[in-house]
């Protein structure tokens, strides 16, 4: 179904297939519509190896608005330069009870006003679906403080980064990156009745995310398939692409995207995309539409996938790993029991959610919708709820009788909130098996609380086999072994609701209103410069292949102190590395005396062997990881780490882009190891950085380093911090980007 093409070839006028060509691949690279549009978007407006971006339109959801908000005001913002949406999505909930994410959008819709921005309220769109309903354009490029910052299938290039990027271009500077390769994800035959995006997404996944096959490129869909998928099931699993760790995405355009901007009003935002005559193409992903099966992404990573036909031809074996996987990451503080939800050879799940950006489009409601009507999801365990993307896709599910046929089904319909995404809403209960029509299934995403005892289980399907699995009183049923047919009508936008409630001020600024603060609003703490040498105290290690931010700093119920540094920082990794904080806040407080002429003995033993004088020595905490931020675009999964002392990480890869980046813009300095240096070294153990300062300004790539473990040996280490720009430089010298704008601008 999908084949893997590593050679790369050049495509003829968007049809056919050739190795040879007469423009070279340098040459031909330059005619995709990736480069098009990014080469548009360069202020240096060259054709060279390097790329400074500016984008059209930024958006944010009420997790990240507050601090790139308080970043940039201390960093000189004057005005937002360009549309800046604020969506109130993800703290809808008051989970720890008290005024706090009430304060967050009070003080979002003051930012608004003063600075010109553009506020959605909460529950009447989640960030994705507003930012394709009113800010998507043919040829523009939107950047957003969530990772699933995806809106190629409508023609306009979409990138999630943490906050830090958007502060810069807030302050009319620019994203740089190396210009990237481009992967042509090339679709073939139409899907059968019964498959969905997810399933399409899923199978994507599955198929490059382990071994990187595009990690940091772009994916560009095109190919005679293209026409056979509607525009929901294109952003479907456009928005998905996030998890094979691509950059971003562009698909051709079509008559198709051209009916939805003349749909939601705004026909000036199409225009047809193609590749030239001659595009280059790095490498091709071939996807057979036809040949597509109802998949299943089991616990705990959208890639670890079987077809759910596989899935029901060995349950035990398929469940039992999931278990065992378990086991290995928490150990003894959960007892998972999947194992369980088989019965008479069946398997049971206990939870459907249909939600998001990805699940609550109309199309999927209306699919699940016909499947379920007439039927009954039952009054067992088995529980359903979905969530329409936003209030315009929901009110046309009540026009069309959609959402009446899921309610009679015994189905709960919610507003549009992201929380069954990240733990903060629906979250099963202890040995729960839930299937969602969601992004992610990370480890304790879903809410639960492993070091609390709790563990359960999310499995992503897509909309239809969760439907028809709740028709089926919970047994795990794929979508193509039924029969049904879809006669609602197709989907009619109404933007009216916008009209009335979204506040739209861009380019009406008003600095005398006064932003509106919460006593949980807190401004980050002084954040010192780097010094001539670096000392640093390993506070984690962890061996994991891939550590996710999730881990790094948990979402759900923290997402409400996201804009109280220091408090948030009380969970960096509490679910991985409980003892993190704690040790964090030790050497950071030791780090403190150092500057005050006080050497602690555990400072002053690690200083004797390493030849070096506290005065010159910074001494901060370090984090190892494999494989370190996959996963989400929160820039906390950095800041918390900074906020607590943290100095550097130590990795062999970084799993995406834009957690290097946030560690970056937050003064942690990213070193990588060689893939072949073995690093079996403990907490407690310290590196030794002599040089850090001179090395990083002076445009070195590696430093010799030594590891001193505790009992005083000294070990060499080669460290790497490859391809930093001059600006990164400078913010790692300067202590963060804060401190880095506060110096030089």
């Amino acid at each position: 179904m999908i084949t893997l093409h590593p050679e790369g070839v050049f495509l003829l006028d968007g049809k056919t297939f050739a190795t040879t060509s007469p423009l070279s691949k340098d040459e031909a690279r330059e005619n995709t519509i990736t480069y098009g549009i990014l080469r548009k978007h360069d202020v240096d407006g060259g054709k060279g190896p390097q790329m400074r971006i500016r984008f059209d339109a930024m958006v944010s959801h009420d997790i990240t608005y507050v601090g790139i908000i308080q970043t940039a005001r201390a960093s000189g913002l004057k005005t937002f330069p360009l549309p800046y949406a604020m969506t109130n999505c993800h703290n809808s909930l008051c989970a720890v009870g008290g005024t706090i994410n009430e304060d967050d959008h009070v003080f979002g819709l003051s930012a608004a006003k003063k600075y010109g921005g553009i506020y959605v309220p909460a529950n009447q769109a989640v960030i994705h679906q507003y930012a394709r309903e009113a800010l998507t354009a043919c040829g523009n490029m939107i950047l957003g403080s969530d990772s699933h910052t995806r809106y190629g299938s409508l023609g306009n290039m979409g990138v999630g980064e943490g906050g830090g990027e958007l502060v810069k271009q807030l302050l009319e500077n620019t994203w740089d990156i190396s210009a990237p390769e481009v992967v042509l994800v090339w679709l073939e035959g139409k899907p059968r009745r019964g498959i969905g995006p997810h399933d399409v997404a899923i199978s994507l996944v599955k198929a490059v995310f382990e071994s990187g096959f595009v990690k940091n490129k772009v994916l560009e869909f095109a190919g005679p398939g293209v026409k056979e998928l509607p525009i929901d099931f294109r952003n479907g699993i456009d928005v998905m692409t996030t998890e094979t760790t691509c950059l971003s995405s562009i698909w051709v355009t079509d008559a198709e995207v051209k009916k939805y901007f003349e749909m939601h009003g705004r026909p000036e935002a199409y225009k047809e995309l193609k590749p030239g005559q001659i595009a280059w193409y790095d490498a091709v992903v071939k996807i057979d539409l036809s040949s597509q099966e109802s998949m299943i992404a089991l616990p705990y990573h959208p890639s670890n996938a079987v077809s759910i036909h596989e899935l029901q031809a060995d349950p035990y074996k398929v469940l039992k790993a999931v278990e065992e996987d378990t086991r290995k990451r928490f150990g003894d503080k959960v007892h998972p029991d999947l194992v369980s939800k088989i019965r008479d050879g069946k398997v049971y799940a206990d939870q459907g959610i249909i939600a998001g950006c990805s699940g609550g489009t109309y199309d999927n409601l209306s699919e699940a919708a016909t499947i379920l009507k007439g039927k009954s999801i039952g009054n067992d365990y088995f529980t359903m709820s979905a969530y329409p993307q936003s209030t315009p896709v929901y009110l046309a599910t009540t026009r069309s009788h959609i959402a009446e046929e899921l309610l009679e089904a015994g189905v709960v319909i919610k507003p549009a909130f992201c929380g069954p995404c990240f733990g903060a809403g629906d979250v099963p209960s202890n040995n729960g098996f839930s299937i969602r029509h969601t992004t992610r299934n990370f480890p304790n995403r879903e809410g639960s609380k492993p070091g609390q005892g709790q563990i359960s289980m999310v499995a992503l399907m897509d909309a239809r086999s969760i439907a028809a699995t709740a028709s089926n009183g919970g047994v795990i049923t794929a979508a193509t072994d039924i029969a049904y047919e879809d006669t609602h009508k197709p989907y009619e936008f109404d933007g009216r609701i916008y009209e009335k409630r979204v506040y739209n001020g861009f380019g009406k600024a008003d600095l005398s209103v006064e932003l509106r603060y919460g006593p949980n609003i807190k401004d980050w703490p002084e954040m010192p410069a780097m010094q001539e040498n670096m000392l640093l105290e390993l506070a984690a290690v962890i061996h994991d292949p891939v550590t996710t931010t999730d881990e790094l700093i948990p979402s759900g119920e923290t997402s409400s102190y996201r804009s109280n540094p220091l408090k948030l920082s009380e969970f960096a990794l509490s679910r991985r590395v409980p003892e993190y904080v704690g040790r964090s806040k030790r050497i950071q407080a030791e780090d403190r005396d150092r500057r005050s002429g006080v050497l602690s003995e555990n400072l002053r033993k690690a200083l004797a062997v390493a030849g070096s004088t506290p005065e010159s020595t910074s001494f901060g905490s370090c984090v190892f990881a494999n494989k370190p931020g996959d996963g989400s675009a929160r820039e906390q999964a950095a800041s918390c780490q900074k906020v607590l002392g943290g100095d550097a990480n130590l990795c062999y890869e970084y799993a995406t882009k834009r957690y290097r980046s946030n560690c970056i813009n937050w003064g942690i300095v990213p070193f990588t190891l060689d893939k072949d240096t073995p690093f079996d070294y403990e907490v407690g153990d310290f590196v030794f950085v002599p040089g850090i300062r001179k090395a990083i300004l002076s445009g070195a790539e590696q430093i010799d380093a030594r590891v001193i473990t505790r009992d005083g040996r000294s070990c060499p280490l080669t460290l790497y911090f490859r391809g930093l720009t001059e600006d990164e430089r400078q913010i790692l010298a300067d202590g963060c980007l804060m401190n880095y704008y506060k110096n030089h601008k």
